[in-house]
């Protein structure tokens, strides 16, 4: 999951100048140092005697702007996660080879950002659970809505495509189709600055034009293996928590479908907490290539 480690990026409000300011003191010390060790005779000196100064002090000033660029571009590159898994052909999540682990989950969070989502988010970012939230277009109309799924995105998770309006794909022309996915990925990228990489058709309904153009895009599909949320028995916290964790569905590399309701929030913690005592882990989709 992406951190704005620190605040920010955790990306990100959850996401360190520590050169400047070490580089401002150790000026600072010079500075003080020069002017207690300066006499008078060092102070009637020419111009060149002092231009000799100020030119060392700007080879100093440029050897720390070098290492402090140094250290920024090694912690640009220890920051990036490591890819270890994939999706396979059945909507699970399989790691690359025998060095990762196989008792992970992929938790996904449908038709965000409604009214829970960045509840959600920030909930799964307190466990330290990651998580992609397919978004609809005509949920994020309003400026909230967009602050919202700021939020949710600089607490450091993905942002998938769920089309703008959550039509049955295949009752739409190909053109049709196309505005569906297309509007929505340059709208979430006008609003978070990067354009999904995952899709979830609305139903679970795929055609081939729009797995055509999914690949076009650079982008990956998927279904899920198993989701209770949308039935009427577990429309409430606990037996939601139960099914989620105690289903005979639950397997390595399990995609777990959920969606933005109240009860789900609710049962958010329960369901992780209930899945890590069984041995699954929540990936981080920042993990799977």
């Amino acid at each position: 999951m992406k951190k704005v480690v620190g605040g920010l990026t955790v990306a990100a409000l959850l996401v360190t100048a520590c050169g400047d300011e070490n580089g401002n003191e150790e000026e600072t010390v010079t500075e003080e140092d020069t002017y207690e060790e300066t006499t008078d005779n060092e102070e009637s000196e020419g111009a060149e005697g002092q231009g000799g100064d100020e030119d060392e002090d700007l080879a100093d000033d440029d050897q720390d702007l070098h290492d402090e660029t140094d250290e920024e571009e090694e912690l640009e590159e220890e920051s990036e996660t490591e890819v270890t898994h994939q999706m396979a052909s059945d909507h699970t999540v399989q790691p690359l080879d025998g060095n990762n682990s196989e008792q992970v989950v992929l938790l996904t969070i449908d038709d965000a950002p409604a009214d829970h989502g960045l509840e959600m988010a920030q909930t799964l970012a307190e466990l330290d659970a990651g998580a992609i939230f397919f978004v609809n277009g005509h949920f994020l109309q309003s400026e909230d809505a967009k602050d919202q799924l700021r939020g949710i995105h600089e607490l450091g998770f993905e942002i998938g495509n769920h089309t703008m309006n959550h039509p049955n794909m295949s009752h739409l022309t190909e053109e049709e189709q196309y505005a569906e996915i297309i509007e929505l990925n340059e709208l979430v990228e006008e609003i978070i600055g990067e354009r999904p990489r995952f899709y979830r058709a609305p139903f679970g309904v795929n055609t081939d034009y729009s797995k055509q153009l999914i690949e076009e895009e650079g982008m990956q599909w998927m279904n899920w293996t198993y989701g209770y949320d949308y039935e009427a028995d577990y429309m409430e916290a606990d037996p939601l928590a139960e099914i989620m964790v105690e289903t005979e569905l639950l397997r390595n590399g399990a995609n777990l479908l959920m969606h933005d309701r109240s009860f789900t929030s609710e049962a958010l913690e329960d369901i992780v907490n209930g899945l890590r005592e069984k041995g699954y882990e929540p990936i981080d989709p920042e993990k799977i290539e």
